[in-house]
């Protein structure tokens, strides 16, 4: 997280002068926290040892999103801060989209390549709609 935090204002710079949306910045310090977990995730994957590679991502998501929010909601209200997630509505109905979509495929105990799918889709749809808003 520290890293993270270094590397903030180099990569506001980058994205600034490339002419992108500042909200890119956001995915991509998000993909360099996770990227840790992810890498092993996809080692995992490619060995056939589906049950680790899927516990890899999961956790490493469900460990930031689970403790991150909580922890910032507590010092938000203890401080007496507004917060705010910076989620706007396309990125709130993709959210809700892929909670329901994550039900869908993790609650019968199966997944398909095709339910895999989907959520590469809604991925790359958020991917785009931060790029292009």
């Amino acid at each position: 997280m520290l890293l993270a935090k270094t590397l903030a204002p180099p990569i506001e710079e980058a994205v600034r002068a490339a002419g992108a949306p500042i909200a890119i910045v956001g995915v991509i310090i998000a993909a360099l926290v996770l990227l840790p977990e992810s890498v092993a995730a996809v080692r995992a994957a490619l060995a056939n040892r589906l049950q680790t590679s899927l516990n890899l991502g999961l956790g490493s998501a469900l460990a930031t999103i689970g403790l991150t929010i909580p922890a910032v909601a507590a010092l938000s209200l203890m401080a007496s801060l507004p917060i705010a997630l910076g989620l706007d509505a396309k990125s709130s109905v993709l959210l809700f989209l892929t909670l329901i979509v994550s039900t869908l495929s993790l609650g019968t105990g199966r997944t398909t390549v095709l339910q895999g799918a989907v959520h590469l889709v809604i991925f790359a749809v958020y991917l785009f709609t931060t790029l292009v808003p």
